[in-house]
């Protein structure tokens, strides 16, 4: 009688198991409607392996074009990971494209022979009266800044 209940106590446990895993829901139908992320796939021999456009910068937020005073502009575009291209009106005289790259606080790059660095700051901090009062800008240094509207 002992071995009997035991048994049967035995058997209880296994189909309370299986029904445990019976029940688990079933991954839901896709269809044409539903928004799914494509899986990645391993990018073909000799390819990138990083696509800029969705690749780690630090500042990425900073990407668009920022004005400055009297046609004075900074346009950031990200690149390869960490990377960015800045195209700068920086005065009246020098308008050029540079390489940027993440840095602690901000976007370094090199401009003729001057090691420069685009940072977070207000519009009274750029030393412009036409960008005082502005609160998103970036300053590369005094008497040099560009801010968004």
């Amino acid at each position: 009688m002992q071995k009997s209940a035991i048994l049967a106590s035995a058997a209880a446990l296994v189909l309370l198991a299986g029904c445990e895993k019976a029940e688990a829901p079933a991954p839901a139908p896709t269809d044409a409607t539903t928004t799914e992320v494509p899986v990645e796939t391993a990018p073909p021999e000799g390819a990138e392996a990083t696509d800029p456009a969705t690749a780690p910068h630090r500042f990425a937020s900073w990407a668009g074009k920022w004005t400055g005073v009297e046609g004075m502009y900074a346009t950031i575009t990200t690149a390869a990971p960490g990377k960015y291209k800045l195209e700068m009106q920086s005065d009246l005289d020098t308008k050029g494209t540079y390489d940027g790259e993440d840095s602690e606080h901000g976007i370094k790059f090199k401009r003729g022979t001057e090691e420069l660095s685009l940072r977070r700051g207000t519009g009274d901090e750029t030393g412009l009266k036409n960008l005082f009062g502005k609160k998103e800008c970036l300053i590369v240094k005094t008497g040099e800044g560009y801010c968004r509207d």
